[in-house]
């Protein structure tokens, strides 16, 4: 299916791997000039330079944000996608009353207030773009709940209910926004977090990043039009499953 995304401008945060990257390459191949943002500069080898530019910045800093923002539009003349990947998970493992306030901070700072940042800047030229979407990417987790994840768990709802929000305050400016929620992506973060060095025998399903990439894809196209205000959540149908015997 063509996506009807040839020639638009995305700007993607998180971009230097994981789900980010591979949504900056499944953009570029559907023909979108392509923003890569991260607080490590993004590596462009392999990708075509005429249609990307990486900068550096960090979604907690406004400031950093908006530059990375205004430098996209510079070269591209414009901006009409944007995809905020940027997350971290925070201390796994840990109980609510074994988080420290630091750590409770970094969490919502970068996942639930860098969403707001990035909104915050790209919304005014996302107003003169080409069907306008926004895709925030939460995660399950926003949903249901883990053992020693409350601050990434509490984060996700709000990038969640975020996306929810904005979508009511910019739906008469013709502007989408959603949000997508996969459950675990095959990403060194979550191996990490696992601590695992792959998923060949886990014991549940696994999405690959190109796989999330699709979903994000499609939720940033034209063809996604009707779609707004909402979160596709990607889990395997695990989220339907109770976890009672009856």
């Amino acid at each position: 299916m063509d996506l009807g995304l040839a020639g638009r401008t995305a700007l993607v945060t998180g971009a230097a791997g994981g789900i980010g990257r591979a949504v900056a390459a499944t953009l570029l191949a559907e023909g979108c000039d392509v923003v890569l943002v991260d607080r490590h500069l993004p590596d462009v080898e392999g990708l075509p330079v005429d249609h990307v530019l990486a900068v550096e910045a960090d979604v907690t800093d406004a400031d950093a944000v908006a530059a990375a923002v205004a430098a996209g539009a510079r070269r591209f003349g414009g901006l009409d996608v944007v995809v905020g990947c940027a997350g971290v998970s925070g201390p796994v493992g840990s109980l609510v009353d074994e988080v420290t306030p630091a750590q409770w901070r970094e969490v919502l700072d970068v996942n639930a207030t860098g969403s707001f940042l990035l909104l915050r800047a790209t919304v005014p030229l996302l107003r003169a773009g080409r069907d306008p979407a926004v895709v925030l990417v939460a995660s399950d987790s926003a949903l249901v709940a883990a053992p020693g994840m409350a601050p990434y768990c509490a984060s996700k709802a709000a990038v969640l209910q975020l996306a929810r929000a904005a979508a009511v305050d910019l739906a008469p400016d013709g502007v989408r926004v959603t949000a997508v929620c996969p459950s675990v992506v095959d990403t060194p973060m979550s191996r990490g977090d696992l601590g695992v060095g792959g998923f060949d025998d886990a014991g549940y399903p696994v999405q690959t990043p190109d796989e999330a990439a699709a979903i994000v894809a499609f939720l940033c196209s034209p063809r996604a039009r009707a779609i707004n205000g909402t979160a596709l959540l990607s889990d395997f149908g695990y989220g339907a499953r109770s976890g009672f015997p009856a």
